[in-house]
């Protein structure tokens, strides 16, 4: 009997040894895991403010749609952040508090005033000149969510009293009083439970709820809930009531927005009412708390009615504790749910981009995990211009299309060419969605976008311009494999002898291989190359008709130095890069570098302004707002798969692309396709002339367009003013004026296109 005994209270012995090492590892677990950094919070990617200043472009009505794209609401400013008064065309405007990458604005008060155009005034409250004031920075998505989880973490300062108190009484009344494990909550429950038959009320505090969702899974088990019981005591032994509370409101699951999952009040309010968790009122902080018994099923924005009554009863219960007056829950109880779309909008292209960026210098963990704020030079305004582009050409496309059963695709992107920023990027015509990004990664012929390598290649090697005579006629040649090439004109037509300023601007096939053969293939590759293309292009004839492949954003990278004089300016879409606490971490820089001689650049530049008034793109002088001046080419691959525009203007550069995704016939040449998406992008900005500095050794010369011959507008009806190298001779056409005369052309190149222009009218 002895021996039992003995045995017995060595398997006690035994028993609490282990239960007190278990307890210990827990009790570790906990304390590790929940000190110092006790979320993963993945990167938050914003896009760039916009800057108001007197003379700033942006009229009245257009401050008030980003006022509403921010979700400010019409009200009275004096009663708190978010809210703006409109008189006439004058604005109050409560500003919210907003971190830049530089700095944090606290919440003021600040009054503008503008005009239809542009803003006219800027104030502080204490009627202070402000030199700038900047709107908010949109949230466009978050990089690398772990697990799909995404939050905004609150610290304790942001939490509203009413929140604190309301989560604790509709989930936990006894939290201040229990150690993490409340027994009379769990035998209430029991009871409530046992005389409805079935499971209506769960015991489980606050404590034991951050417990589950921070350290373990929701397997029914009892060795589980053991575990969640122990470490929810040594969770309240270790951390305070205030730690575990803002943790739990940091933490707590509130929804699925696609793949990704809703967590924590302060993610909770802006992706349900667009406006940070201190402009909430007693409504719509009553519909989040009631959210937390069962985001799917009370899902506001798929069972209204479930939501409604859910955030009824949580009204009722605030009000009978006396922390909201009767009226607030009577009027707040009859107001309507209030749902809006989520502050910002959701790029996935764009966000894709900045990933790519943001892998160079940081790990994948530090993304996922960090709370990295990263600002970029996303414009929402030109973004969402091209969307709507893109998204109706491709549908009009589609509707004129023989096919019914496909649909076309396409890819925008646009740039500021002096800084190299990206500021908008569609990767598709559903472009909310996640999905293949075509505007990265469709790599296809750029057909005749190649056609400006050619020519500036011939202008450097100091043999041509744009009056020389080049010749377009039929050519025939053996490849290595035996095969004869004899491309031809799009047209099926052959020129003869014409300026290379027209073969450039109506996109000849047979004058620029001509001209290209005669460069050297080698040449017009490391043209290509010094402009921005990476890989080295096969060296065959055909390269001369862009049988080279490029994703939009190559293009983009090649034509961002002839919009830029011949500078090269790398492609930046992140900006900055700001840690948890506010801390600058890593500024990207302008690149800029020279890829070809500002001169030759400047006299290619006026020869793809013929492009858009007298060549392939010509639609674009009558759909741009009038004295607009556009440089750009057209570009269309062997039997019309692809479709593709690049131009630029003096504000942006912009290129676009249509086609199957399968690389099928589309029947389109760029002008049909893709130059549509373009100008449809183009006229709904605000953009200034093209207007290059010309270089000393270059001066403007009128000539005829079909000839080359030396005239004046006066003259001749075909004159267009092109850049020519200083002093170079020319023959004259009969019967005009020699360049020295007072016809020779003067004032800016936009001058001397509305000259032409009006010259061709009259």
């Amino acid at each position: 009997m002895l021996r039992w005994g003995a045995a017995l209270i060595l398997v006690c012995v035994v028993l609490a040894a282990a239960l007190a090492l278990w307890v210990g590892h827990l009790n570790r677990e906990v304390k590790r895991e929940f000190q110092g950094r006790h979320w993963s919070v993945p990167a938050h990617v914003y896009a760039a403010p916009l800057e108001l200043y007197v003379g700033a472009p942006v009229g009245a009505n257009e401050l008030e749609e980003e006022l509403h794209r921010l979700h400010y609401r019409p009200g009275d400013p004096l009663s708190g952040a978010g809210n703006y008064r409109r008189q006439g065309n004058s604005f109050i405007l409560h500003a919210r508090r907003v971190r830049f990458s530089d700095e944090q604005r606290d919440p003021q008060l600040v009054a503008i005033s503008a005009d239809a155009n542009s803003i006219t005034g800027l104030k502080q409250a204490d009627a202070k000149e402000l030199a700038v004031f900047r709107l908010d920075p949109p949230v466009i998505g978050s990089v690398f969510p772990i697990h799909g989880e995404d939050r905004l973490v609150l610290s304790p300062a942001d939490v509203p009293s009413l929140l604190r108190a309301g989560i604790k009484l509709i989930e936990d009344r006894r939290f201040d009083e229990h150690n993490g494990v409340d027994v009379r909550g769990v035998m209430r429950a029991i009871w409530a439970n046992v005389r409805a038959g079935r499971v209506v009320q769960g015991g489980s505090t606050l404590t034991q709820q951050l417990v589950k969702n921070y350290f373990l899974t929701d397997e029914q088990s009892f060795v589980r809930k053991a575990t969640e019981a122990v470490m929810a005591l040594r969770l309240e032994a270790n951390f305070s009531k205030e730690e575990i509370l803002v943790a739990y409101l940091n933490e707590v699951y509130l929804g699925q927005d696609g793949s990704r999952a809703i967590h924590g009040f302060g993610l909770g309010s802006e992706y349900y009412f667009a406006k940070p968790l201190a402009e909430l009122d007693a409504g719509e902080l009553a519909m989040l708390i009631g959210l937390v018994k069962g985001p799917s099923y009370y899902d506001p924005r798929k069972h209204a009615d479930r939501a409604r009554t859910r955030r009824n009863l949580v009204l009722q219960e605030l009000g009978s504790a006396h922390l909201i007056d009767a009226e607030t829950a009577t009027r707040s109880a009859a107001a309507a749910l209030g749902l809006k779309a989520p502050g910002g909008s959701y790029v996935p292209a764009y966000l894709d981009l900045v990933r790519r960026h943001l892998k160079r210098d940081y790990a994948e963990a530090d993304l996922a995990a960090a709370g990295l704020a990263v600002y970029t030079s996303l414009d929402p305004r030109v973004q969402a211009a091209a969307e709507r582009a893109l998204a109706s050409n491709l549908k009009r496309l589609d509707a004129a299309s023989r096919t019914r059963d496909d649909h076309l695709e396409g890819a925008v992107i646009v740039t500021e060419p002096n800084s190299g920023d990206v500021v908008a990027v569609v990767g598709g015509r559903d472009s909310g969605s996640d999905g293949f990004n075509r505007a990265l990664d469709a790599r296809r012929p750029i057909g005749s976008l190649v056609k400006p390598a050619v020519y500036l290649a011939a202008i450097e090697s100091g043999r041509y311009n744009a009056a020389t005579l080049i010749e377009d006629a039929p050519i025939e040649l053996k490849l290595p494999n035996g095969s004869v090439w004899a491309p031809q004109n799009f047209e099926h037509q052959v020129y003869g002898r014409v300026p290379m300023a027209r073969a450039l601007a109506e996109s000849m096939n047979l004058a620029t291989i001509r001209l290209g053969l005669e460069i050297g293939l080698l040449k017009v590759a490391a043209t290509l190359q010094r402009l921005g293309l990476e890989t080295a292009p096969t060296l065959n004839p055909s390269m001369l008709l862009g049988t080279v492949e490029m994703t939009p954003l190559e293009v983009v990278q090649v034509y961002t130095a002839l919009a830029n004089g011949g500078f090269r300016a790398r492609l930046r879409a992140v900006h900055a890069v700001v840690d948890e606490q506010g801390r600058l971490l890593k500024t990207f820089k302008v690149q800029v570098e020279q890829a070809a001689p500002s001169a030759a650049v400047y006299q290619l530049d006026r020869m793809l302004t013929l492009v858009t008034t007298r060549g392939t793109a010509r639609e674009a002088a009558s759909r741009l707002p009038a004295g607009t001046v556009a440089a750009g080419k057209t570009g269309t691959s062997s039997d019309t798969r692809d479709s593709w525009f690049a131009g630029f203007t003096g504000s942006y550069l912009a290129v676009a692309w249509v086609g199957y995704d399968d690389n099928r016939v589309t029947g389109l040449t760029g002008a049909a396709g893709a130059l549509p998406v373009w100008l449809d992008t183009l006229t709904k900005l605000k953009s200034a002339s093209f207007e290059p500095v010309p270089s000393e050794l270059v001066e403007d010369r009128w000539i005829g367009f079909g000839d080359g011959f030396e005239t004046t507008p006066a003259c001749s009806a075909d004159a267009v003013a092109v850049s020519l190298p200083k002093d170079t001779p020319l023959p004259a056409k009969p019967g005009c004026a020699s360049r020295r005369s007072d016809n020779s052309p003067t004032g800016t190149m936009g001058d001397k296109i509305k000259t032409w222009l009006k010259n061709i009218v009259h």
